[in-house]
């Protein structure tokens, strides 16, 4: 009799986390738990870049002599994987990666929240740059000043670097999608390695000073943390709107 009560008690206690029917479920992203004063932080941090790359006499001059340095020893090869990334983890072929990406997981995962989750994500970085792009306005490195510049470009949006901003976001979509398997760690190992290459790529090819990479690993990681703080708070009920058969295309009701 004892042992009937304290099980009864034990379901009433787990019946609220049970998880919820095939075709409804929701993949929440993984968040800190003060994930908006974090975001917060990070967007603040950016803003401060900013305001001392503005404001700090002579700060643009060193850095361009870093980038100085860079292009005065270009060597054969990391030109090429320079290159390479700047085509890579650019704007146009960056989307069209994303786009495949997120549709392979929604018709060989049958999962479209999943599928969603990872293109916001993904994106997040490219909107977080743009954003602080149109606010600070920074002039790019002035490729007649550099020894070699592989890819001269000019205009006022230089802070924060938007491929270095797409690499962070991709490493955490990535993550978000390794988590919970064997794959989860060297998949966040992969993504911190490819960001820091796509960094330095963006200093090597001479199109950005080193605080615009610098910001962008802060822009881009505020926003795959309040994207997935965001995420998990409204869209559940978004996503209970949805049939079935458009969220997992397999399944029969």
């Amino acid at each position: 009799m004892h042992g009937s009560a304290h099980h009864d008690r034990l379901n009433q206690h787990t019946a609220p986390t049970a998880p919820p029917a095939a075709g409804t479920r929701f993949r929440a992203l993984p968040q800190p738990r003060h994930w908006l004063p974090l975001g917060i932080v990070l967007c603040a941090a950016v803003v401060m870049l900013g305001l001392a790359v503005q404001l700090v006499p002579g700060d643009t001059t060193a850095e361009l002599g870093f980038d100085q340095n860079l292009s005065l020893h270009h060597v054969a090869a990391l030109t090429a994987v320079a290159m390479g990334i700047n085509l890579l983890f650019g704007p146009v072929v960056g989307l069209l990666l994303i786009a495949a990406a997120a549709l392979a997981i929604w018709f060989f995962r049958r999962d479209l929240v999943a599928a969603v989750a990872f293109g916001l994500t993904a994106c997040s970085g490219w909107v977080a740059s743009e954003a602080f792009k149109l606010l600070f306005a920074r002039q790019r490195p002035n490729p007649a000043l550099l020894f070699d510049p592989l890819a001269p470009e000019t205009g006022s949006n230089s802070f924060p670097s938007g491929h270095v901003s797409f690499a962070v976001a991709l490493a955490f979509a990535l993550y978000f999608l390794a988590r919970r398997t064997r794959w989860a760690t060297p998949v966040a190992v992969g993504g911190a390695a490819v960001a820091l290459i796509v960094a330095w790529s963006r200093l090597y090819v001479g199109v950005h000073y080193p605080t615009d990479v610098a910001a962008s690993f802060f822009a881009a990681s505020a926003a795959a943390i309040l994207l997935a703080g965001l995420w998990n708070r409204f869209a559940p009920a978004l996503v209970e709107r949805v049939p079935a058969r458009i969220l997992h295309p397999s399944r029969r009701a």
